[in-house]
């Protein structure tokens, strides 16, 4: 392409030209972006499965070279265990690593919580769920609202798929529309393979009716975090390994005096309540978070501290 400076070379591009042609293509990728982003979004039937089911899951997010690399990274992040330690203490480590930060603040993974959250929520937790071949590891029936002292009760749970999972690796069970029964009583147990110390009470409920979450790598599964879950343990040959992502909306406070150390990241939209502390975003890649203190959920363990749910519905409603 030939450029004159001046309009009077007739079949010639002039510099103006060229500008004006820039910005109409310039013009063009808002829109780009838009299509892009309409393709990740959940459809109607989607939303409509959060809301009557509890639960959507199946979602498509990263490619297989996306998780080569997400995969390579999780090795990274393992690496910094320390001996004896397990993957259950890689928790809220998004507050230390840029790596698993921009993970849990990746725009396709925000509009899907868009969709069942609003226009305004927050990033407070993060947290590695692996079994390893062969393990009897299992997580008994419960409802993450059940250890959290956030009020209201709205917020959810996005798990990621490190690896495909299915009901031959331990993939997880859940009882459908279990959302609406409000936060149920939770009994102590005694087992050696639970992660859990306390199960949900599920007489109520038809446990033959329970599904299992059966997703490929890369894909998503978003859960409200009244419905009643668990999973078994992985009997197979194959890893099981997921993320879970916590976001709430900014209505949602924290009480502080059970959990002092809870931070949020605005993930979409304002937060004009500023109920809770904010957190820094992390700049190192790869870096470790030494918690010197209980985890919500440990400490949501302890029965006296249970005074956050005294206005929750319970039982069935």
């Amino acid at each position: 392409m030939r450029l004159v400076s001046d309009s009077s070379n007739a079949g010639l591009y002039t510099y103006p030209d060229v500008f004006a042609l820039h910005l109409q293509i310039l013009s063009f990728i808002p829109l780009l972006l838009d299509i892009i982003r309409s393709a990740m979004v959940l459809t109607s039937d989607q939303v409509a499965a959060y809301k009557n089911m509890g639960i959507v899951f199946g979602i498509p997010v990263f490619s297989r070279d996306e998780m080569d690399s997400l995969n390579s990274g999780l090795k990274n992040i393992l690496a910094l265990l320390d001996e004896g330690e397990s993957s259950k203490e890689i928790r809220e480590w998004h507050e230390s690593s840029r790596f698993l930060f921009d993970l849990c603040m990746d725009e396709r993974i925000l509009d899907c919580v868009e969709q069942v959250l609003g226009d305004n929520f927050y990033l407070w937790a993060s947290n590695f769920f692996i079994k390893e071949p062969r393990s009897p590891e299992s997580v008994t029936w419960h409802q993450d609202a059940y250890y959290w002292p956030l009020d209201p009760v709205a917020s959810c749970t996005v798990w990621l798929a490190f690896d495909d999972v299915d009901n031959e690796n331990g993939g997880m069970t859940y009882l459908p529309g279990s959302h609406t029964a409000g936060i149920l009583d939770h009994n102590r147990i005694d087992s050696d393979d639970s992660v859990l110390s306390l199960e949900c009470d599920v007489s109520g409920f038809d446990v033959g009716s329970a599904k299992v979450v059966e997703m490929k790598a890369g894909s998503i599964s978003i859960h409200a975090d009244t419905l009643v879950h668990g999973s078994p343990g992985n009997p197979s040959d194959r890893r099981r390994a997921g993320l879970t992502m916590r976001y709430s909306p900014t209505t949602v406070k924290c009480d502080l005096s059970i959990n002092p150390h809870f931070k949020t990241y605005i993930a979409r939209g304002i937060d004009k309540y500023q109920h809770n502390p904010v957190g820094s975003v992390p700049q190192e890649k790869y870096a470790r978070l030494r918690r010197q203190h209980a985890s919500i959920e440990e400490a949501g363990e302890d029965a006296e501290n249970k005074k956050w749910k005294s206005g929750a519905p319970s039982g069935r409603t």
